[in-house]
């Protein structure tokens, strides 16, 4: 499993026509660390989804001087692969996403444990354009990728 794939099942989870959702965090909004998704509700609150593939990553996580701690995240989730929803290294306070193949060949997502609400603070205005500005230009990158691979009509 990869972690772009782990990625797309948690966006279908959170639901974008619903949640502003964003990956890859990491400039422009003054974080100290990079937040992997960004799920930002309706009402403001910002949810951090730590993805992980292997129990090596979710070890290494524990190395991070940051510890996910921001005031303006109320959330934590550790999205992994279902094998490793029982792992003891994911934080007691994160909520745990299990992805697992679908019968229909797609990715699916079961939320094992719930995220304990942190005391955070809602985002700003301003803060929800610039992650709806960090969204809108991963799209155009992800497009000229896809364009890329297609230039001389056939994928590569």
């Amino acid at each position: 499993m990869f972690a772009s794939q782990v990625e797309v099942a948690v966006a279908k989870y959170f639901n974008p026509r619903r949640n502003l959702i964003v990956p890859n965090v990491w400039w422009g909004l003054g974080f100290n660390y990079e937040l992997d998704l960004v799920v930002l509700t309706k009402c403001g609150y910002a949810y951090e989804v730590e993805i992980k593939v292997s129990r090596q990553d979710i070890k290494a996580d524990l190395k991070k001087s940051h510890g996910h701690s921001s005031k303006r995240i109320s959330r934590l989730y550790f999205a992994v692969p279902s094998e490793l929803s029982d792992d003891k290294n994911i934080p007691e306070d994160a909520g745990i996403l299990s992805i697992s193949l679908n019968a229909d060949g797609r990715y699916g997502v079961r939320k094992i444990r719930e995220a304990k609400r942190k005391d955070a603070r809602i985002f700003t205005d301003k803060e929800r354009l610039k992650l709806a500005e960090l969204g809108t230009m991963r799209i155009w990158k992800l497009k000229s990728i896809i364009n890329n691979r297609y230039d001389d009509g056939v994928p590569s």
